[in-house]
C-alpha cells in the first residue's frame, strides 16, 4: 500500500470507531480481515496513524476546525507527526486510493491553525468533562500533563532476576537497542519512533527464556514500593495477569509466599504460562469459585496485601488512547466503590503490622489520595508511610525522583510528564 493509501484506511477506521463506538483494536482486526491484501508493515503503519489521530483527537480537531475523521487525520500529521503542508499534500493528492487534494480550507488550516488560546483539554488532549479533576491534581499544567499523557509510550522491559541480570537481558537484547531505565534498577527501555512497528519481544529468546517480562518502569516501581521482602506472606488481591505477582517473586527471591487471587478469573489465565517461564516458586494461585470464598483462610496471616486497584486508566492512556474518549463520570463513581470495597477487604488479612499497598494507574485525585484518605476515616488504625520511605528502595536515585514525582500526605503519583513513566499513584498503608 502507498502511504496515501494507508492514511485514507486511517481515516475509515476512525470513522468506525466514531460511528459505531467500539474499541480501535477491534475495528481495526475487522479492517485487516476485510482487507486481506494489506501486509503486517501496512497494517502497523495504519494502527500507528489511528492511535496517534486518538491521542491527539481534540488537538487536531481544533487546529483543523471540525471534528470529521479526515480533519482529525490531517490535523495529527501536523500536531503529531510534525508534517508541512507539502508533505500532507503529497499523502492526500487524490492519486490511486489515497484521499482527496486537499481543498483550500484545510491548507488555511494546516498552514496558519495553532493552539494559541485553545482550552487546556484541548490543548492537553482529554475530554472536556475530566478538566476540573485534572485541575485538582495538576493545576495550570494540567494540559502539559495530558499532552504527555498523549504521547506514544516506549516499550519497557522489566529484568527478571530469578534468571538474568540487566547487563545480559542487554547483550541478548542488543539488536532492539534497549537502554537502561532511568529508575527502575531491573528496568529497560526500547524507543520507538512514531511509525514503528512494535517489535516481536514475545519470540525474543530472553522472553521465551524468562529473562525479561513486557511491564511499564511505572508498575516495576510500584512493586518495589510495596517493599514485600525475603520471607514474607503476600497476597496479591488484583492479580489479574500477573505482572506484578512474578516482580514481588523475583524481590523475594522465591523466599516467603505470595497469594495471587483475583475477582475475575478470566483475568488470572496467563498467569499460569508466565509463572512457569519465570521460575517464580513461591506463588499460589487461588482461582475463585465466588467471590469472597478463596482466601479466607489468610486471614489474619499477611504481612502484605497488594492491591493493583481498578481504576479508569487515566495513567495508562499512552498505550490505550481510545479509552480516554470511551470514559464517562459513572465509570468513575463506580471505580471509587470497587476501590473502597477492596481496601477493606484487605484488611481482615493482616496480621499486626502489616502492610496494604495501595495502587493505581490513575492520576485522578478521587481515586487516588481521597480514596485513601477515606480509608483512613473508615479505618483508625491505619497510617500512611511516608512517601519518601516508601521510594527509599532507589538508593542513589531516590533524591532525583522524590523531586521529579508528586509527593503527597497520601502517596506517590508518577506522570509521563514528570518521571517517563505510565501514570501510577502508589500508598502504603501500614496497620499500627
Amino acid at each position: 500500500m502507498t502511504p496515501g493509501a494507508r492514511l485514507a484506511a486511517a481515516i475509515e477506521i476512525f470513522g468506525s470507531i466514531e460511528t459505531q463506538r467500539r474499541p480501535a483494536a477491534a475495528a481495526l482486526k475487522d479492517w485487516g480481515l476485510a482487507h486481506r491484501f494489506a501486509g503486517s508493515g501496512d497494517r502497523a503503519a495504519i494502527a500507528g496513524l489511528l492511535y496517534d489521530a486518538l491521542r491527539r483527537r481534540a488537538s487536531s480537531a481544533h487546529l483543523m476546525g471540525e471534528e470529521s475523521p479526515r480533519a482529525i487525520l490531517l490535523g495529527m500529521l501536523k500536531r503529531e507527526r510534525t508534517l508541512g503542508i507539502d508533505a500532507i499534500a503529497k499523502l492526500a493528492d487524490g492519486a490511486g486510493y489515497s484521499p482527496s487534494p486537499l481543498t483550500e480550507g484545510e491548507r488555511v488550516r494546516l498552514e496558519a491553525g495553532t493552539l494559541d488560546g485553545a482550552p487546556a483539554w484541548v490543548a492537553g488532549d482529554y475530554p472536556e468533562w475530566l478538566d476540573p479533576h485534572f485541575a485538582k491534581v495538576f493545576g495550570e499544567d494540567r494540559a502539559e500533563e495530558g499532552a504527555a499523557l498523549a504521547s506514544r509510550a516506549p516499550l519497557d522491559l522489566r529484568v527478571n532476576s530469578l534468571k538474568a541480570d540487566q547487563a545480559r537481558a542487554m547483550e541478548l537484547l542488543a539488536d532492539l537497542a534497549p537502554e537502561q531505565a532511568r529508575w527502575s534498577p531491573l528496568g529497560l527501555r526500547i524507543k520507538l519512533t512514531a511509525d514503528a512497528k512494535s517489535p516481536a519481544i514475545h519470540a525474543e529468546p530472553a522472553f521465551l527464556k524468562g529473562m525479561v517480562e513486557i511491564q511499564d518502569e511505572g508498575s516495576q516501581l510500584a512493586a518495589l514500593f510495596a517493599g514485600a521482602k525475603a520471607g514474607e506472606q503476600v497476597v496479591d488481591l488484583c492479580a489479574g495477569a500477573g505482572g506484578k505477582t512474578l516482580a514481588l517473586a523475583a524481590l523475594m527471591e522465591n523466599h516467603g509466599q505470595i497469594f495471587a487471587t483475583d475477582n475475575d478469573k478470566r483475568r488470572l489465565a496467563p498467569i499460569h504460562d508466565r509463572l512457569a517461564r519465570s521460575g517464580a516458586r513461591n506463588v499460589q494461585v487461588r482461582t475463585p469459585k465466588s467471590v469472597g470464598d478463596t482466601i479466607g483462610d489468610l486471614e489474619g496471616r499477611m504481612d502484605l496485601v497488594v492491591i493493583d486497584a481498578p481504576c479508569t486508566g487515566t495513567g495508562a492512556w499512552r498505550r490505550n488512547p481510545d479509552a480516554k474518549w470511551r470514559v464517562r463520570p459513572g465509570a468513575l463513581e463506580q471505580r471509587q466503590k470497587e476501590q473502597a470495597e477492596t481496601l477493606d477487604r484487605a484488611v481482615p488479612l493482616l496480621k499486626p503490622a502489616g502492610r496494604i499497598a495501595y495502587i493505581t494507574c490513575s492520576v485522578l485525585d478521587e481515586e487516588n489520595g481521597a480514596s485513601v484518605r477515606a480509608f483512613l476515616s473508615r479505618h483508625k488504625g491505619f497510617s500512611v508511610v511516608p512517601p519518601s520511605e516508601a521510594a527509599s528502595v532507589l538508593g542513589e536515585r531516590v533524591l532525583v525522583f522524590t523531586k521529579a514525582a508528586r509527593l503527597s500526605d497520601e502517596g506517590i503519583l508518577m506522570t509521563p510528564r514528570t518521571t517517563g513513566t505510565d501514570g501510577f499513584f502508589v500508598s502504603v498503608l501500614k496497620r499500627n
